[in-house]
């Protein structure tokens, strides 16, 4: 019966005695199941690669990125389509994140709203999804009728479909075009898949949207040169981004992002090719925002066109 269930649902025989543990004891042993993985990550890296090339190649052109699953997984999905908002200015409507049972399933459980693939199909629906979208579907079972019924119609529509999955060989991934399936085996604590699969599908959505914006060219170096900065904080992190990049104090970074309205390419930019905010601005337009494209533009004559 066992050998039936999904990996994710099975035992862990490391774990067999877990209430019968100290509080070290069972901090080591959670921390020694939890470095696999990584390991396991590392085996589905060209899949991974892949997905940030789709992504990427998407949004570039237009479309939006559709996050969709239940329960820890679609929060998830939650969590990774908000960050792109003040990370990397992309625009709220451009990274959408459906979770089975609707908004009230983000801070609580909503029962038997995954069970629904017509539901998945619905809410990709009401969207609007259509053949210029991509789907990212995100199961730790690898089963979940909500995301089956979603990636199903996305490859309908003509869309790119990608799953992130904790179990070989699942429904999920079998409608997917990319699957990416993370084999993280059995929990410490049976069936609790928000452990060692949610840290496994973390980890796989970290890369592949941040691997996705690097693409788009909303990264100069390994700084964020698109980030909002809509707080104290941030303004003060987009001071050093232009400190850093330019080489000058941060009171002139902090004046070059005055002039160009807070924009920490545009300031960068200018610091970095000595122009004005419009001069900069035009020559990341020319550069689809690829600001080391744009600084090539300006110092060659040439026009910073991007490939």
């Amino acid at each position: 019966m066992t050998n039936l269930l999904p990996q994710t649902e099975r035992q862990n025989p490391a774990s067999a005695e877990l209430d019968t543990l100290s509080a070290l004891d069972f901090a080591r042993l959670m921390n020694r199941l939890d470095a696999a993985v990584s390991l396991a990550v590392a085996e589905v890296l060209p899949q991974i690669a892949q997905a940030i090339d789709t992504i990427a190649d998407c949004l570039n052109a237009g479309g939006r990125l559709f996050y969709m699953g239940a329960g820890t997984s679609g929060r998830l999905g939650v969590l990774d389509a908000t960050e792109l908002v003040p990370t990397f200015s992309l625009p709220p409507e451009r990274a959408v994140a459906l979770i089975a049972g609707g908004e009230q399933a983000i801070v609580r459980s909503v029962e038997g709203a995954e069970d629904s693939a017509e539901q998945g199909q619905a809410d990709l629906q009401r969207h609007g999804f259509g053949a210029g979208d991509v789907l990212v579907g995100v199961a730790a079972s690898g089963g979940t009728p909500y995301v089956i019924g979603g990636l199903a119609h996305a490859r309908q529509m003509g869309a790119p479909t990608i799953a992130v999955v904790c179990n070989p060989g699942s429904p999920v991934a079998a409608a997917a075009d990319i699957p990416i399936e993370v084999v993280t085996g059995p929990e410490i604590l049976t069936g609790s898949t928000r452990l060692k699969a949610g840290t496994a599908q973390k980890m796989v959505l970290n890369m592949i949207s941040t691997g996705a914006m690097v693409r788009m060219g909303k990264v100069y170096g390994n700084l964020m040169v698109d980030v909002q900065p809509t707080n104290a904080k941030l303004r003060q992190r987009a001071i050093r981004i232009v400190s850093e990049i330019t080489g000058v104090g941060s009171i002139e970074a902090g004046n070059l992002l005055q002039a160009a309205g807070w924009q920490v390419k545009t300031a960068a930019l200018m610091g970095l090719a000595g122009v004005g905010a419009d001069e900069a601005q035009s020559s990341l337009d020319r550069a689809n925002g690829h600001v080391r494209r744009a600084l090539a533009g300006l110092q060659h004559g040439g026009s910073g066109d991007g490939e």
